[in-house]
């Protein structure tokens, strides 16, 4: 695929703009793999993670005029994958989010070896999907618990406790698996 200017990002840009076929081809083809990384962080299931990310590039490639440049279009791109990824959770399923913790629980920490052989989404696929939400909204995309609040409709206070509930599940999850590791090597 040829573009008629020096910049490839812009000019890319400008062809997604006027929607054109091939400029979407090309920006489904540099981002789906990610993208869809993204969507398996919040949704364990596959197919509805792919379900998600289809349904997120239609809504880039419809509103992309709107895309005002600040930022990078692949950041812009990849909020509507997570809003498309909660929107589908709110949706199709009931989400309790639990109240408050102990603030003295929130303060504990848990130092322990961590070996870094592990599989990521395997952990955030045991996760409850409250848990999963806020741990990947806080942590993944760097949201604040303000912000998470209002995208999920809950306090912050709900926001902090799904994140160290999140962490603590994680960590239990973790352990665990280095122990059915270490136990299949002896």
């Amino acid at each position: 695929m040829k573009f008629l200017s020096g910049n490839k990002k812009e000019d890319l840009l400008s062809r997604l703009k006027k929607q054109d076929p091939a400029a979407q081809k090309i920006f489904y083809d540099q981002n789906v793999r990610k993208f869809l990384s993204v969507a398996r962080s919040y949704i364990s299931d596959l197919y509805q993670a792919e379900d998600c990310v289809i349904k997120a590039f239609c809504k880039m490639f419809k509103s992309v005029e709107s895309f005002r440049g600040e930022g990078a279009l692949e950041g812009w791109a990849r909020r509507i994958v997570v809003n498309e990824c909660l929107n589908f959770i709110k949706s199709h399923k009931t989400i309790f989010y639990l109240d408050e913790v102990n603030a003295s629980a929130l303060e504990e920490v848990y130092e322990e070896t961590v070996v870094s052989d592990f599989n990521a989404q395997e952990l955030l696929d045991q996760l409850p999907d409250p848990y999963r939400m806020v741990f990947n909204l806080y942590v993944i995309e760097e949201y604040s618990h303000q912000e998470i609040a209002d995208a999920l409709n809950i306090s912050v206070e709900a926001s902090k406790t799904q994140l160290f509930r999140a962490k603590e599940k994680m960590r239990k999850i973790y352990f665990k698996q280095q122990k059915k590791i270490k136990n299949e090597l002896v």
